[in-house]
């Protein structure tokens, strides 16, 4: 076996021993086994928000249990095949097997980064807003970039995406957008995307063709399930309804179906148009307040000075996160990790692990600089 790929099975192992420890095998084994016995006693369900409460950790420790057993697996199989195909002399078998490896050292080193994903809303889903800058029709079609990519990342993550709220733009593109990203840890990975995204390229919307620097926010925030209490006085709101906006034809809505909520003492803002119902609409939007609130709630105990509302951000020069520069050359930087990629491309078209990976590690660390810092 060659030393490199010697090399890549040590550390895979290494890491497959840090998953296990961080897990604490014998003492998740145990538990798992507990659970299960729980979960056949027909009278759990007497109280079922206590009954979902253990299929959830049941799940994610069954989850975390054969991630790890299927890595060791894998490792050995593939370790075999190499010495089976160099005892042969069959190299396809011994280059697969390589690549194989690599590729399970990638997804080891992913799931050491999930174990840093220990905060209390990390396993939620999450909603996640973009929203267009200054800048007319440059930021609008920019802000559309933004949600493709995010749905793409999504789907590369296997992830679930509903789009809650559109709102188009008047030329191209959108002014916002709420999506509800649906997966086990999906706020954990979306959260450090919360920020100003900033867009150098050549307009295709100038005559000209000069270069343009447009700018969009994102924030995302936690969906708030039955395990987390908040309160939301409904003196404190405004309600509003409006007609969803829609794409014409039979999809216009001609009733008034949409439903915006304003909370009136923090300012916050959310709004809903997916369905045709308002009272779901009305129900969603409930939710999605009490997401934010919650949030807003996880700021001020995190003290985290790179988490504003997007609705509170000045979308422009002094804010941004990350730079993606398509002119005059192909560059994507995260101004907080100093991660970078020359494929501009494969990042918009979802590949954001590496920059989530940095930042999330950056943030668990506590060595996350503000946006401030980061000019």
């Amino acid at each position: 076996m060659r030393a490199e790929i010697e090399h890549i099975v040590d550390e895979t192992k290494q890491t497959i021993g840090l998953l296990r420890r961080h897990l604490d095998w014998d003492q998740a084994l145990r538990r798992l086994d507990h659970l299960n016995n729980k979960a056949e006693d027909p009278s759990i369900w007497d109280d079922p928000s206590e009954a979902q409460a253990l299929m959830r950790e049941r799940q994610s420790l069954e989850s975390s249990i054969t991630a790890i057993r299927e890595l060791e697996g894998a490792v050995e199989e593939n370790v075999e095949l190499i010495a089976m195909g160099e005892e042969e002399g069959d190299s396809s078998i011994v280059e697969e097997a390589e690549a194989t490896l690599k590729a399970l050292l990638a997804d080891a080193s992913k799931r050491q980064i999930e174990t840093l994903l220990s905060g209390e809303a990390d396993s939620n889903d999450t909603y996640m807003e973009v929203h267009s800058g200054a800048g007319g029709t440059e930021s609008q079609d920019w802000a559309s970039m933004l949600q493709r990519m995010y749905l793409r990342w999504a789907e590369r993550s296997k992830f679930k995406v509903e789009v809650l709220e559109e709102q188009g733009g008047e030329e191209a593109g959108i002014k916002s957008t709420t999506l509800l990203i649906k997966g086990h840890n999906a706020y954990g990975w979306a959260k450090t995307e919360s920020g100003v995204h900033r867009l150098v390229r050549i307009s295709p919307y100038d005559s000209q063709a000069r270069r343009h620097t447009s700018f969009a926010s994102v924030w995302v925030y936690p969906v708030v399930d039955d395990t987390i209490d908040i309160e939301v006085n409904e003196g404190d709101v405004r309600i509003d309804t409006y007609r969803a906006s829609g794409a014409g034809g039979q999809h216009v809505n001609t009733t008034d179906s949409a439903v915006r909520i304003t909370h009136l003492k923090s300012g916050i803002v959310v709004q809903c148009q997916s369905e045709r119902s308002q009272h779901k609409n009305r129900a969603t939007a409930w939710n999605m307040l009490r997401a934010r609130l919650y949030e807003a709630e996880l700021e001020k105990r995190e003290a985290e000075a790179n988490a504003e509302a997007a609705s509170k951000t000045d979308i422009g020069w002094g804010h941004q996160i990350r730079s993606y520069v398509l002119q005059p050359y192909q560059l994507v930087k995260d101004l907080r990790t100093g991660i970078e990629s020359t494929s501009p491309q494969d990042v918009l078209d979802g590949k954001l692990d590496d920059f989530m990976e940095a930042a999330l590690a950056a943030r668990v660390e506590g060595k996350l600089a503000s946006v401030e810092d980061a000019d």
